[in-house]
């Protein structure tokens, strides 16, 4: 009699059966199928959201109320594990200080990279859904491949974003380029991801129906004024006028100013009629029209003032909004520790180097630095009296430094 046989073990799963994304499947295919409202089906969404953030003032007003503070807040290096040497070179190349470390000296900008101007950039994932940029670095004397560029690669130059089975980023191709670029080059910020849509979502498709029925109405607001605001010329003929043609004229012709005038018949009229009954209240629909473009990235509070709101409200509804602000910088600096500082940290060091991690101040956790805190602060030991602390004294409090004295 032989024993029972014991099961082998399921096998390891190093191939994936499934896929995020068809093979064939274009980017615009698949914006086909995620977006129902044709004008903003890729590539078409990219002008539509243009248009949107850069005409209206409500759009405008919710985009900056977005971005600010995250450009605002103070960026920075945490260097973990990182070697003085890896996270000196990241720091440099970044323009970014390492957090905890003595203040360096400001490097000249020109021709360099900037994370300045690479986070405004990168911030217009959120209008568009997706941002890419290209990598571009220079060898200095000592052999190491310093950062010079992320190029950004705007959406509207983009002919195609081609993306694996399995739902990886392959390479994006853009108009009058033949040859694509690689995903080992790129760095891709992509607001709210699914699967291998790369495509990502805008912040502001919540906010097209809103801000269409926003735009037709400004338009009816302004037919109104303008048809309405001073009446529409009637011309009664007078007796024995058998002819309306010169009265149509005068009537058509009709224009206001500081040399107007016009001459009539004997017994005829001519007469401003305006509308009877009531206009459209095209201000109400532009209003909760405004509210809800507000609403669509959280940022309703900005509406309470006009609506009557109170500013309990407004502080409860400002804190989500913060909140979410928090998390969309650390998405920021999650995709930037991944593909731009460990792809500084891989190319000069090699792959199993330790790297450091970008960070980001606490979004509304800075508070105004008074004397008296001040005091309690150096005499608790907690701060320690040096030329950095009384520099940023002078500065903050617009003391004179002793050499103005």
């Amino acid at each position: 009699m032989t024993a029972p046989t014991t099961p082998s073990p399921p096998p390891v799963p190093v191939r994936e059966i499934g896929y995020a994304r068809q093979q064939s499947a274009s980017a615009w295919w698949a914006s086909a199928e995620l977006e129902t409202t044709p004008e903003l089906r890729w590539p078409l969404s990219v002008g539509i959201y243009e248009r949107m953030r850069r005409q209206d003032a409500q759009v405008g007003a919710v985009l900056r109320a977005l971005f600010m503070p995250i450009r605002r807040t103070r960026w920075g290096l945490d260097q973990d594990d990182a070697s003085d040497e890896v996270a000196r070179v990241v720091s440099a190349d970044l323009g970014l200080p390492l957090n905890g470390a003595a203040r360096v000296p400001t490097v000249r900008n020109r021709d360099r990279f900037s994370w300045r101007q690479h986070l405004v950039e990168a911030l217009l994932h959120l209008v568009f859904g997706h941002m890419p940029f290209e990598q571009q670095y220079r060898e200095d004397p000592e052999g190491l491949y310093r950062l010079r560029k992320l190029g950004a690669r705007l959406p509207s130059t983009l002919s195609a974003i081609n993306v694996a089975r399995d739902g990886g980023l392959i390479s994006i191709q853009q108009h009058g380029v033949d040859k694509p670029i690689p995903v080992n080059r790129l760095v891709m910020y992509v607001n709210e991801r699914e699967g291998g849509d790369w495509l990502g979502k805008s912040l502001l498709r919540s906010a097209y129906g809103p801000w269409l029925i926003k735009d037709r109405m400004f338009r009816v607001w302004a037919q109104t004024i303008e048809r309405n605001g001073m009446g529409v010329p009637i011309y009664e003929a007078g007796e024995g006028e058998t002819s309306l043609d010169a009265g149509q004229a005068l009537a058509t012709g009709f224009r206001s100013g500081e040399n107007a005038g016009g001459a009539i018949p004997n017994g005829a009229k001519l007469t401003l009629t305006g509308v009877t009954g009531e206009l459209p209240d095209a201000e109400r629909i532009v209003r909760y029209a405004d509210e809800q473009i507000g609403r669509s990235v959280l940022a309703h509070f900005l509406n309470l003032n006009a609506q009557g709101g109170s500013y309990a409200l407004a502080s409860v509804q400002a804190d989500t909004f913060t909140e979410s602000l928090q998390a969309l910088a650390e998405y920021i600096a999650e995709v930037a520790t991944q593909h731009i500082v460990e792809d500084i940290v891989d190319i000069n060091f090699g792959p199993d180097v330790p790297a450091p991690r970008v960070t980001f101040q606490e979004i509304g956790s800075r508070n105004q630095i008074t004397a008296a805190a001040l005091k309690m602060l150096i005499e608790s030991g907690a701060l320690t009296p040096g030329p950095e602390l009384q520099r940023f004294v002078r500065e903050n409090y617009g003391i004179p430094g002793q050499e103005d004295a």
